[in-house]
């Protein structure tokens, strides 16, 4: 049902956007950036129910805390990379928004090299000495 009502306010605020885009279209650009911040802060609270559980199969399967974290922290950063990205090419800047999908990118490797290194060396660690 919260699909639902979702899908309603996005279509309710696009035929708004269509019509106010003639007379205003800076209160056009206000609305749509509104109505997705709406529905991303309305996500949070479901997004809190996934990360309580994610920790709690963190924690009884003995993954250390600081790997589970850098993972949402890169989920994050992709979902605000992507939200930033989609609001500024609403505003038709396009070329804005590939910079912000770029630089999420960056961060998202940035903060995967911990867990990158730590695979390696867990492969390294598991193939047989000598050649």
């Amino acid at each position: 049902m919260e699909m639902i009502q979702i899908v309603g306010l996005g279509l309710m605020a696009s035929v708004l956007i269509i019509v106010v885009r003639e007379q205003k279209p800076m209160f056009s650009f206000l609305l749509a950036a509104f109505t997705g911040l709406f529905i991303f802060l309305y996500l949070i609270g479901k997004i809190e129910i996934v990360i309580s559980v994610l920790e709690d199969l963190a924690n009884r399967s003995g993954i250390p805390s600081i790997y589970l974290k850098t993972i949402l922290k890169i989920i994050g950063i992709a979902y605000i990379a992507e939200f930033g990205a989609q609001i500024v090419r609403d505003a038709g800047q396009e070329g804005i928004a590939s910079k912000i999908e770029f630089a999420g990118k960056v961060f998202i490797l940035v903060m995967a090299v911990p867990i990158i290194s730590v695979i390696v060396e867990t492969v390294i660690g598991l193939l047989p000495d000598g050649g």
